[in-house]
């Protein structure tokens, strides 16, 4: 079995990335549409439980045949991964449930600024004049969505902040863990070590699911496990600047989502400050590209 990626290997190379992209972007909307419909009848709290426990169950056949044991090796850096995974999570079922769901997307778009930052802080790397000037800008544009002054500084907010901060931990993560181990273990360890985490947190949400809310929180584990999955084979079938303007396709459909279901308007300002949160992130993933090309020996292949 060669895994997931085998689906869209018919697809001409360049198109495969852009084809993830949209996998997974499809895939998060509806998570976090089933989310909103899930917290009528659960915690956002328990949902994260049911989440975790689903998704861990569909994802270890999956990750069974990527299996290697010197991936326990890294053991530190995937409990990295899976304990800002755990407040990326909590953050983002509390926002989804407790504010606008284009605003929480826009927001999130803001996840790889904050990586940027947090690798000067914590992995050295070098800040350079030019994305320090897309960095002012990006958060710019964040100012733009959230407007301060002008719109409460709601719990939903204040949540969908902290979680594109801690999803920014997870990226640096991510980006060092997918150079020596399979997308599918990195995904499947985040499972497997966020379980008995939200398990702990659970006793203090707990009620029994409705029959049709087993059906969305089966839907919600199933959309999880396929949007982490086609992020992760977008990124390696493609670089990212070639992948991310497609992200946007995700805002579109949050936004409609919100609209249609639950009635939920987008304004002009919301729509401005995601777009200039999305290009500016696109604009430093463009140059961390050109960066790792100009140290790249001259006997490397280029990354296809």
């Amino acid at each position: 079995m060669r895994g997931p990626a085998a689906l869209l290997d018919g697809l001409p190379l360049p198109l495969r990335g852009p084809a993830w992209m949209i996998v997974a972007c499809i895939a998060f909307a509806l998570v976090w549409a089933l989310i909103r419909a899930a917290s009528a009848d659960l915690h956002p709290f328990a949902i994260v439980f049911f989440r975790n426990l689903i998704g861990a169950l569909i994802i270890l056949p999956i990750a069974a045949g990527a299996w290697n044991p010197d991936t326990l090796r890294r053991w530190p850096a995937h409990l990295r991964r899976a304990g800002s995974g755990v407040v990326a999570t909590y953050a983002t079922f509390f926002a989804i449930a407790h504010a606008p769901l284009a605003d929480v997307q826009a927001i999130n778009f803001a996840a790889p600024l904050f990586a940027t930052v947090a690798a000067a802080l914590f992995l050295g790397e070098k800040l350079r004049a030019r994305r320090i000037a897309a960095l002012v800008v990006g958060f710019a544009g964040v100012l733009v969505v959230l407007r301060p002054g002008h719109l409460p500084m709601t719990p939903g907010i204040g949540a969908a902040i902290l979680s594109a901060l801690a999803t920014a931990f997870s990226l640096i993560t991510i980006k060092q863990l997918v150079g020596t181990d399979d997308p599918r273990l990195v995904a499947a360890f985040t499972f497997f070590i966020m379980l008995p985490i939200s398990a702990l947190v659970l006793p203090f949400y707990w009620a029994w699911p409705s029959p049709m809310t087993w059906l969305i929180l089966v839907g919600v584990g199933i959309c999880a496990v396929v949007g982490q999955l086609a992020t992760s084979y977008a990124f390696r079938a493609a670089e990212a600047t070639a992948v991310l303007p497609y992200d946007f396709i995700r805002f579109g459909i949050v936004a409609a989502i919100g609209w249609q279901a639950f009635g939920e308007t987008v304004d002009a300002m919301t729509l401005v400050g995601g777009a200039v949160i999305l290009a500016t992130s696109i604009y430093l993933a463009y140059r961390e590209q050109m960066a790792a090309r100009s140290v790249r020996p001259a006997s490397e292949p280029p990354i296809t």
